[in-house]
């Protein structure tokens, strides 16, 4: 468990930081820019997450970029994870009235300083329950990470089963430690937002 609370942790916070870039380049006014933020959430969103995580790991290395197990996992799931955020912070900002942007623009901020300013802290606090709905995804998609031998609880159910033979008693285990850590997010996330819902 410690080792899938680490993968998820880790991989969000990268992802967070990745995808409110990739949200900002889609509601950029630079073209090139909309059209690369536009192609890193497609291609993400639309491949299997196990293929990525064989690509990275089995595949990079012949082009020079090796990183061990729970490093590539984490970058993995960052990457893919972050394409879902990005969509999430983007819904975010369409939320905030156009007017506030105009009024920010004609007090002399750059786009830049609109985003930072008076877009993003606005967008972020309604988006608060999608986020935490991303997160509870990572969490069970962490189990793809088993795949690379990482001693996730996937990884080490798998191990239990082979040494035991009692795949019921395993991996309904399993099921029960996945259902604490997302029930538990869920709550977090819950309480979270109502603070956040009255700060607004």
């Amino acid at each position: 468990m410690r080792t899938t609370v680490a993968l998820t942790v880790l991989s969000f916070a990268l992802a967070l930081v990745i995808g409110t870039a990739v949200a900002t380049c889609r509601v950029s006014p630079v073209p090139p820019l909309r059209l690369a933020g536009a192609v890193w959430v497609e291609v993400l969103r639309n491949t299997p997450l196990l293929a990525l995580t064989l690509l990275f790991f089995f595949g990079f290395p012949k082009i020079g970029i090796r990183f061990s197990a729970f490093p590539s996992g984490v970058i993995v799931l960052a990457a893919y994870t972050s394409a879902f955020v990005a969509e999430t912070v983007r819904a975010g900002i369409a939320t905030v009235p156009a007017g506030q942007s105009e009024a920010a623009r004609a007090l002399g901020l750059t786009f830049p300083g609109v985003l930072r300013v008076v877009v993003l802290p606005q967008a972020v606090r309604t988006v608060v329950a999608p986020l935490g709905s991303v997160f509870i995804a990572l969490i069970k998609n962490s189990a793809i990470i088993s795949a690379l031998s990482v001693r996730e609880l996937v990884g080490i159910s798998d191990q239990l089963n082979t040494d035991t033979a009692r795949p019921v008693q395993v991996f309904l285990g399993t099921a029960v430690a996945y259902l604490i850590l997302t029930l538990g997010s869920g709550r977090a996330i819950a309480r979270l937002e109502r603070k956040v819902a009255i700060l607004r």
